[in-house]
């Protein structure tokens, strides 16, 4: 369970196209830095495939968790375009054409002939749930309860997460301050380890990276204390400094 207080999400990615490595997910990482801005902690994502049941099961597992659950991708015009389906299942809802979307998308196209049952499809949303306006292509996703339903074309679902984001309660603003430092984190660790533990409202991480110049740690400091989270920044450089190493902020 979360806590008292804190707003949470989950992000399910949807297609087989993520788990084959034909397509890179960049949306998760822009959802992650999204919820940021507005205080909303992400802790979990998912990746199932375009098949209805693990669709339901996780779907309904994450729902009941978190606050808010972030999908992306499946409601495309084609026949593996399975998520309207799989969630108003989820939800024990019917789904249909909707009015509003149907107008929408009838408009998009000059001939009648070219709003064909194939792109129709994208018009079918469950019962009950409301629309996510898409400025880009104007084939709209879809909130229900706590579940809002977008696309997976990185363009489209940033649009879509724009139109939405009005109707996101907002959180504390998570403030981070991040020290780099060229010594190897292991060297680092047991001051680390003390260091977090005298800031419990801040949750301290090293991030090992290797380079032309030679290996090196970031170590990332995330609170929504502010002064908590620059006293421990402070601490960590103190740290560096005493094993011979001049730390830089970034």
């Amino acid at each position: 369970m979360q806590e008292s207080g804190t707003i949470t999400a989950a992000i399910l990615v949807i297609g087989d196209e993520i788990l084959s490595g034909r397509t890179q997910d960049t949306n998760t990482s822009h959802i992650a830095r999204f919820l940021g801005t507005i205080g909303i902690d992400l802790r979990e994502c998912r990746v199932v495939p375009d098949v209805e049941d693990e669709i339901v099961a996780a779907l309904n597992a994450l729902r009941v968790r978190y606050t808010y659950v972030f999908t992306t991708g499946g409601i495309g015009p084609t026949h593996d375009d399975i998520t309207a389906d799989a969630v108003a299942k989820a939800f024990g809802v019917g789904i249909g054409y909707h009015p509003e979307a149907m107008a929408l998308m009838a408009a998009r196209y000059k001939k009648p002939e070219d709003f064909n049952d194939m792109r129709k499809r994208m018009a079918r949303i469950p019962d009950t749930a409301t629309l996510i306006k898409n400025s880009v292509s104007a084939a709209p996703g879809f909130q229900i309860g706590n579940v809002f339903v977008m696309a997976g074309v990185p363009m489209v679902m940033k649009a879509m997460l724009e139109e939405l984001s009005s109707r996101l309660e907002r959180g504390a603003i998570m403030h981070v301050a991040t020290v780099e430092a060229h010594l190897p984190e292991g060297q680092i660790a047991a001051a680390l380890a003390k260091i977090q533990s005298g800031h419990k409202t801040a949750s301290v991480g090293s991030y090992p990276f290797y380079r032309e110049d030679g290996p090196g740690t970031q170590l990332v400091v995330r609170g929504r204390n502010m002064a908590e989270v620059e006293a421990a920044a402070c601490e960590i450089e103190v740290a560096v400094r005493s094993e011979g190493v001049e730390p830089r902020r970034i």
